[in-house]
């Protein structure tokens, strides 16, 4: 490749980062204003309404406020590891957007390993939390840590157990292939075939991905009764707004992953309402991608509101409840099931 060649490609890469940072920017801010209104719907009490029309510019004067923070590193901790430690839980967070199809040809980077990307650069977070816990040299952030990274790590694995069902279904673990498996209506989706292992596999992945993404019931990890705000308590500040921005991003990675594995992804609901449009927007962009990105987006949206009611809703759970439901009930379950779908596919789909 020459050098004109490769400045090209670099900027491609470059401009499509961008994208993916600013998509999740505007997500994260959108996300934390709805989540207070169905929060203040529910329980019947009054979400933001002062700050702008309706109060939709609360979330932008709350990212103001800590921009403007000082940002103060504790006497004793580790400065370089403090640092660091809300971009390792970060940047895992972002990373996983690479490989969603947002629509017919919107994929930042289609790979053909792309489920199994998505559940190794998930797993990083973890160590940005017990390095942030470590290096704030305060034992309540410590402790924190300990208690996050036992729940991360008890819950990937039913994750991956769920993760595996609908790849054995589709025999494929590119998600772009698996999304066009499921094209030609709502009852093609993975959620209705394989009855009843896919079904259980999207249960599982919802209980698990709620404990990976550290929202109520399972927000073990910021139980502000016990452990004052958790492994994040000596951060402020942007490096404060770092970690509250992944825990955000993550609610629409876990609604993104369920909708491409088991809601069809960017197909619509009926063929009909999907139709291929020739045209294209400004001569570039195809109309019908742009389709498709609704009806991903507009699933999605689905999924946040399920989880937003979810987390209004339920009473945080006990620690050893936590751990029990993963160890005691959702792994087994996620095993058989796993077996299920394998003698599944091997006998009833190899007819």
């Amino acid at each position: 490749m020459d050098l004109l060649g490769l400045i090209k490609e670099l900027g491609v890469i470059a401009a499509i980062a961008i994208a993916v940072l600013l998509f999740v920017l505007v997500v994260v801010l959108y996300l934390v204003l709805k989540l207070r209104w169905v929060i203040a719907r529910i329980q019947s009490r009054l979400g933001p309404n002062r700050t702008g029309p309706w109060g939709v510019a609360q979330t932008v004067a709350d990212a103001l406020k800590l921009f403007q923070k000082e940002d103060i590193i504790p006497c004793g901790a580790d400065r370089w590891l403090f640092t660091i430690a809300p971009a390792i839980v970060f940047v895992p967070a972002y990373l996983v957007y690479v490989v969603i199809p947002f629509g017919e040809g919107l994929t930042a980077r289609s790979l053909n390993v792309g489920a199994i990307y998505i559940s190794a650069i998930s797993s990083i977070g973890v160590i940005g939390i017990i390095v942030a816990g470590w290096a704030s040299n305060n034992k309540w952030s410590l402790l924190g840590a300990f208690r996050g990274a036992s729940q991360l790590i008890a819950y990937e694995v039913p994750i991956i157990l769920a993760l595996a069902a609908p790849i054995l279904i589709t025999g494929t673990l590119d998600l772009d292939k698996i999304v066009q498996a499921q094209a030609g209506g709502f009852w093609r989706w993975n959620i209705f075939q394989g009855l009843p292992m896919l079904p259980l596999a999207f249960l599982i992945l919802l209980i698990a991905g709620l404990a990976e993404i550290n929202v109520a019931p399972f927000d073990i990890m910021e139980a502000e009764s016990e452990l004052v705000a958790g492994f994040n308590t000596e951060y402020s500040g942007m490096k404060f707004a770092l970690f509250f921005l992944a825990e955000f991003a993550a609610s629409f990675t876990l609604s993104a992953i369920i909708v491409t594995l088991f809601l069809g992804g960017y197909q619509p609901p009926l063929h009909v309402l999907g139709a291929q449009i020739t045209a294209k927007l400004f001569g570039v962009i195809p109309l019908f991608s742009l389709i498709s990105l609704f009806w991903f987006l507009f699933k999605c949206w689905v999924v946040v509101l399920g989880i937003m009611w979810i987390r209004s809703t339920l009473p945080r759970v006990r620690m050893d409840q936590l751990m029990n439901l993963s160890w005691k009930a959702l792994i087994p379950a996620g095993l058989v099931n796993l077996l299920l779908t394998g003698a599944y596919v091997a006998f009833w789909m190899a007819k």
